[in-house]
């Protein structure tokens, strides 16, 4: 039963509304004060802005067990000397620990839905259903993983249970850990169970290389050239990427998923922001997981992205706040394939109220350029997600209780 919601007196877009949710929708906004409803929940908005809610469109959510894990260590050796040794431990379990953590720290944040690739995706997807959060959870391909198939097949014979909030997608690695045929194995699966791609695309610079040298191509054409390049498809990273692969991206209509905090941090390189933007290129943002960015805030990334392009292009006014914004809200609920994203009546609810008398938001001459360049995840009172409130006073349902089970996960990783 979705939740009927009024809320009250709140700054919407330089005026104070009253808005009603019905039916997880937004059924009314009024400059007159609304009479409530039977069996209507109050939410008083005074001294808060109702904005769109964030999308994340690219992570690793168990990965939240390895923050600060390995830190300050190039790619390959830190994926093959580190994290793949410490995921080999990994149960059940913890994933479903790992997760529940990473969604309560982007809930925290004011993030409504994840796109997930990583192993036991059913406990992901456990942990999303009952946190009330969206989310798309990938099925993991890897070269001659008994395990991964194992659980994808798992999933995929439950695969009526994924038509919700939480979904699953057809989640092959990169075309470095898979080869073609299990990605044209993913391919055909996604087509025939009309699920999304989510792939790690053109990262690195040897990742590039490897890939004229194996296949002819980059990874962006030969991806193309097998056909997982379509509509829907979540290209993560993209830095280094030629005028082809640019033209390639826009005319197949991918979303190039911007990932700059694991992009800097691994010193991946610098996403080509005005060069894909001039070419009609459909960009969205992501966090990657807590190993490579260590935190799950969409505030961080917003700013990241904004100012990396800014000083990337030495251009003050490339990727400016409405942009970088709408690839959080918007454009991410595009791709995250939710009607959402902007507050108008017909639109899935989901939304923040914005605490203004936190004080990285005073003054507020732009509420954008406040929530791009100074707000923080301490400036999230409120977190509704198709009409349920995910987050109310800044205080989610169990939180202690996910954090010290998130703490057991960790001392028996790090003991074993």
């Amino acid at each position: 039963m979705k939740n009927a919601l009024l809320i009250r007196n709140v700054l919407l877009k330089g005026e104070n509304v009253d808005v009603r949710i019905s039916d997880g929708k937004f059924s009314c906004i009024s400059s007159t004060p609304l009479s409530p409803l039977p069996d209507e929940t109050l939410l008083d908005g005074s001294g808060f802005a109702l904005t769109p809610a964030f999308y994340n469109l690219h992570g690793h959510a168990a990965m939240s067990l390895m923050r600060g894990f390995a830190d300050d260590i190039e790619l390959f050796a830190w994926l093959n000397e580190h994290v793949w040794p410490f995921e080999a431990k990994l149960k059940e379990e913890d994933i479903y620990n790992g997760t529940r953590l990473a969604i309560l720290e982007m809930i925290k944040s004011g993030t409504v839905h994840f796109e997930d690739m990583y192993w036991f995706p059913q406990a992901a997807a456990r942990a999303a259903k009952e946190m009330g959060i969206r989310a798309r959870i990938g099925l993991l391909f890897l070269n001659s993983n008994e395990e991964a198939e194992r659980q994808n097949r798992e999933c995929l014979e439950r695969i009526d249970e994924f038509r919700g909030k939480v979904q699953i997608s057809c989640a092959p690695h990169a075309i470095y850990s898979v080869n073609k045929e299990t990605l044209l194995k993913a391919k055909k699966i996604a087509e025939d169970n009309g699920l999304i791609i989510h792939i790690h695309v053109s990262e690195t610079e040897t990742e590039v290389k490897d890939s004229l040298r194996d296949f002819g191509a980059t990874p962006v054409a030969y991806l193309d050239s097998l056909g997982l390049l379509k509509e829907t498809t979540l290209a993560a990273h993209c830095v280094h990427l030629t005028d082809d692969d640019i033209k390639i991206l826009a005319e197949r209509k991918t979303f190039a998923v911007h990932v700059p905090g694991s992009n800097m941090k691994l010193a991946s390189g610098v996403f080509p922001y005005k060069r894909c933007k001039a070419a009609g290129v459909r960009m969205v943002l992501g966090t990657d997981g807590c190993c490579s960015s260590n935190d799950l805030s969409m505030f961080q990334t917003m700013r990241q992205a904004a100012l990396m392009a800014k000083v990337a292009w030495k251009d003050p006014v490339a990727a400016p706040a409405v942009e970088i914004c709408q690839m959080a809200s918007k454009f991410g609920a595009k791709a995250a394939g939710v009607n959402a994203g902007d507050i108008v009546v017909g639109k899935e609810a989901d939304c923040l109220l914005i605490d203004l008398n936190v004080p990285c938001m005073v003054p507020c001459y732009d509420m954008v350029s406040n929530i791009v360049y100074s707000a923080s995840n301490e400036c999230v009172d409120t977190v509704i997600c198709g009409g349920e409130i995910l987050m109310r006073g800044r205080k989610v349902n169990g939180e202690e209780e996910i954090i010290a089970k998130a703490r057991e996960s960790v001392k028996r990783l790090t003991n074993s």
